[in-house]
């Protein structure tokens, strides 16, 4: 299944650090993103675009995964010829991961 199935997603960014949200639609969903949904898997799933480590934060009472991926964005808004700057288009990306 693809994480778009049971999950919402939202990206923020920082220099060139991308910050990237997954939310479960339903609660009884979240225990699932938070055992399939790794680090490292992020890391692979993203590979070639994050140069960088990805941190992972759980945040349970909203039934949320938060992922700080380092080294994500080429630099940076101001330093990166990207289409995609801010890493928006980075959240659809991730909920196109198969689990």
């Amino acid at each position: 299944m693809k994480l778009w199935e049971i999950a919402h997603s939202r990206t923020g960014d920082k220099g060139n650090i991308s910050n990237i949200s997954l939310i479960a639609y339903k609660p009884e969903d979240y225990e699932m993103l938070k055992e399939k949904v790794t680090a490292e898997k992020v890391k692979e799933h993203f590979a070639g675009m994050v140069k960088g480590d990805v941190v992972r934060y759980e945040l349970p009472n909203i039934q949320a995964l938060n992922f700080v991926m380092y080294d994500a964005l080429g630099g940076g808004v101001t330093r990166s010829l990207s289409v995609d700057m801010h890493g928006k288009g980075l959240s659809s990306y991730l909920l196109d991961m198969e689990i």
